[in-house]
């Protein structure tokens, strides 16, 4: 009976621990500089992530040394880029997953030669576990409104452009076709004139044939 007990308690400790552990993924790692460390994470389809990191600053009360800059791309089971950011010492990112799978976190330290160690804090949160972290999200969906409506723009002053554009064309061609139109009235002009000319000509040519011939 006791040792039922024991491994009841033992399984409900693991299973406290593990919720807790997919509740919140928060790591301290060190990363070499050149090198790259990916952390992946299962997420479920509509569920909100959140994450945020750092370098820790080796000397405390002194700026961050250049050398520890990070990149990051985060990007989901199907390729799609979430969050990218180059030659940073921290950041945060948010995002609805749109699709169920592993989505991958990628640290790059800069090149350094010689080599460095770089201490970074990551923790990554998804589904109800975000709930604290209400401002970071709004955050980047204000950003991605933003992203979105400068795309919007980009994509109405392209189309205020080749409006334009197609307008211009359009009175060329109009000039086009007015020029043409008159050079045609001109040629057709002239035409009738060669053929009344010739015409006459040739009255003139039988006329004085038959006056020759005192047929007429």
């Amino acid at each position: 009976m006791m040792m039922m007990m024991m491994m009841r308690w033992q399984t409900a400790v693991v299973f406290v621990m593990a919720l807790l552990f997919s509740a919140s993924q928060a790591l301290r790692f060190d990363l070499q500089s050149g090198r790259i460390k990916c952390i992946a994470e299962d997420i479920k389809k509509n569920s909100m992530t959140v994450g945020k990191y750092s370098v820790v600053n080796p000397n405390e009360g002194h700026p961050l040394p250049e050398s520890h800059r990070i990149t990051l791309r985060v990007t989901s089971a199907y390729g799609k880029m979430h969050h990218n950011a180059e030659r940073v010492e921290s950041g945060e990112f948010a995002f609805n997953a749109a699709e169920t799978g592993d989505y991958m976190a990628c640290f790059t330290a800069l090149d350094h030669k010689p080599e460095t160690t770089l201490d970074i804090e990551f923790d990554w949160k998804t589904g109800v576990a975000t709930s604290n972290w209400s401002n970071v999200a709004k955050k980047n969906q204000v950003e991605n409104m933003e992203m979105e409506l400068k795309r919007l723009l980009d994509t109405i002053s392209s189309i205020h452009e080749e409006i334009f554009y197609l307008r211009e064309r359009e009175e060329e061609m109009q000039e086009l076709n007015r020029t043409t139109n008159s050079n045609m009235a001109l040629l057709s002009f002239i035409s009738l004139l060669v053929c009344l000319s010739v015409a006459g000509m040739q009255l003139w040519h039988l006329k004085t044939f038959f006056e020759k011939k005192k047929l007429i």
